[in-house]
């Protein structure tokens, strides 16, 4: 692989990371079409590692009041030293939030697991991510006709994170969009776009570092030899990228124009069925 074709797949990652077009899918079109084979499993992690960096990095203040926030709920729920610890009402949401989190990723690992053993199947077919990139504008065109709301955090039930979180886990199939199903999952189930986006993002870091981990288990000489400098060029710019969409997506959202990006799944899609036809 040349530095040109990472940087040209870590734009990609990118930008569909966090744009509701499938990064999978968008990967698995542009190898075939840059007459690549399926990406070794090292640069594939590296490019990975970039977006979910821009995450972090987005939303560290998110994750670091939340963390503490669950920490100060166990010490009191245990009584610990002997005195009563009284959480705020942020505090409160923020703990609220740390279980959504963790009740979303239990479908999410079940359902990935699955579909990890069938992966080989799944990125083989430009078929397949043709079906599910249409699938995907179909999802966020309906996101069009969404009435926004001004539901707090405390109206997010677990039961709604429990079905965003089994929708995550179907989103691992190439074309589907995991952004923009469990943004859309949320919006439909009544949540605030600002709360939509930011908990869709906080419930993708442990998704992706499960998925990192399961790929450098299932394979772990790495599926071939790509150099330090070219996977370090992917990291690199799928991190910059990312963040830059990341940044873009969240001012879409909040102002209800996730709808936007349907009619390039659509076409997208068709282009995806014309290749594999």
């Amino acid at each position: 692989m040349e530095p040109m074709q990472a940087i040209i797949l870590g734009v990609i990652q990118g930008l569909t990371e966090f744009f509701p077009v499938s990064s999978s899918g968008h990967l698995v079109i542009f190898q075939q079409m840059m007459g690549l084979k399926e990406p070794v499993l090292m640069f594939d992690i590296s490019l990975h590692v970039g977006t979910l960096a821009a995450i972090i990095l987005y939303y560290l203040n998110d994750i670091i009041r939340i963390f503490k926030a669950w920490l100060r709920w166990v010490r009191s729920v245990s009584g610990r030293g002997g005195q009563s610890v009284k959480l705020s009402s942020a505090e409160i949401s923020d703990t609220h939030m740390a279980w959504l989190i963790v009740a979303g990723s239990v479908p999410t690992a079940v359902i990935g697991f699955g579909f990890h053993m069938i992966s080989q199947v799944l990125f083989s077919s430009l078929t397949i991510v043709g079906i599910s990139l249409m699938i995907t504008g179909g999802i966020l065109l309906g996101t069009r006709w969404v009435h926004q709301v001004k539901d707090s955090v405390s109206d997010f039930s677990i039961k709604k994170a429990l079905l965003i979180g089994t929708i995550q886990g179907i989103a691992v199939m190439p074309g589907i969009s995991r952004s923009g199903s469990t943004i859309s999952a949320a919006l439909f189930l009544g949540v605030k776009p600002e709360t939509a986006i930011r908990y869709s993002f906080l419930l993708s870091i442990p998704a992706i570092l499960g998925a990192l981990v399961l790929q450098i288990f299932t394979d772990p000489s790495g599926g071939g030899n790509v150099s330090s400098g070219v996977m370090a060029t992917g990291l690199v710019t799928s991190l910059i990228v990312g963040y830059a969409a990341l940044s873009l997506l969240v001012k879409m959202v909040q102002k209800g124009h996730l709808y936007l990006f349907a009619p390039y799944c659509f076409v997208l899609g068709v282009i995806a069925l014309i290749i594999g036809g």
